[in-house]
């Protein structure tokens, strides 16, 4: 059998943002031509902001001495061009921590679509503000499961107990999936970039727990959700994903509610998955999202 064949293709993602300029394409497929990287896809950006945003997919030999070398070569390319750059081996499940409150229907699905393999995550921990046994007909394999119960005085106490959870479990993503309480300041910074919300409102829009009811009382003939970035500026952190479904004048509130969930559950979903596939790159208050 020939070396060729017997050789073993590891699959990366790259993504870079930096300053917009010429040459920046040409340096990173001769830094992979030179290491022997084939590209498999490659998407690119060039925002009115003046800045550039990459997204290559390559395979690479199996081999640490190339893999190495590869990383120097973009080292020496991310100076030159002052990029920012990450590089991720598409084999390695990312760390994903999921939050929860009362209502569970975006926790199953995502915990449904990691059983089945169509979402390609590690669940690192489950947390709720509600006991386990509210959670008894979900299937959560043996996923962790924390039970942090928030009241006014306890809030940073358990955000301290949060934090360390997400340091031991070494969670490289947080998802609020329905979570309804209010992330502090301190706690938004610490997981800048790392931190999805599922907002059930086409954003901007009716804010507030009661949303789908202020929607009903205006009439409206779209409803929506929206997936994005928690920042301290409330639900009006750079938007990952969005949909909408018509609705009527008859529907109900029941009606705005159950077409509403359906939304969140693919909205999530599938902002999940671009995140955890390195499909999202920011831009500021905004992002670039390279969809397959």
């Amino acid at each position: 059998m020939s070396d060729s064949i017997k050789s073993i293709q590891n699959q990366y993602v790259l993504t870079l943002s930096c300053p917009d300029k010429p040459g920046i394409v040409s340096a990173i497929s001769t830094g992979l031509f030179e290491a022997q990287a084939n590209i498999v896809e490659s998407q690119q950006h060039d925002a009115l902001s003046g800045y550039f945003f990459m997204r290559v997919v390559f395979t690479l030999e199996s081999n640490k001495k190339n893999y190495q070398w590869l990383y120097s070569r973009l080292e020496a390319i991310a100076a030159q061009f002052k990029m920012t750059w990450f590089l991720h081996d598409r084999e390695r499940k990312k760390r994903v921590l999921l939050m929860v409150s009362r209502f569970d229907h975006c926790l199953v699905d995502l915990l449904y679509r990691w059983r089945i393999g169509e979402l390609a995550i590690e669940p690192s921990a489950i947390v709720a503000n509600y006991p386990y046994e509210d959670y008894g007909h979900i299937d959560m394999q043996d996923v962790p499961f924390y039970y942090l119960p928030i009241l006014k005085d306890t809030k940073r106490e358990q955000e301290t107990k949060l934090w360390d959870i997400i340091k031991e479990t070494r969670t490289e993503l947080v998802v609020l999936a329905r979570y309804m309480q209010i992330l502090s300041p301190e706690m938004v910074k610490k997981l800048a970039g790392q931190c999805i919300n599922i907002h059930h409102s086409f954003l901007p829009g009716f804010k507030g727990a009661k949303a789908y009811h202020q929607a009903y009382e205006r009439g409206v003939k779209l409803i929506g959700a929206t997936a994005h970035y928690v920042t301290e500026d409330l639900d009006e952190g750079p938007i990952i994903e969005q949909d909408v479904e018509r609705v009527s004048h008859n529907d109900t509130p029941h009606d705005l509610i159950r077409k509403g969930r359906d939304i969140e559950r693919r909205v999530l979903a599938k902002a999940v998955r671009y995140h955890i596939e390195d499909r999202v790159l920011l831009n500021g208050h905004k992002t670039v999202v390279f969809s397959d």
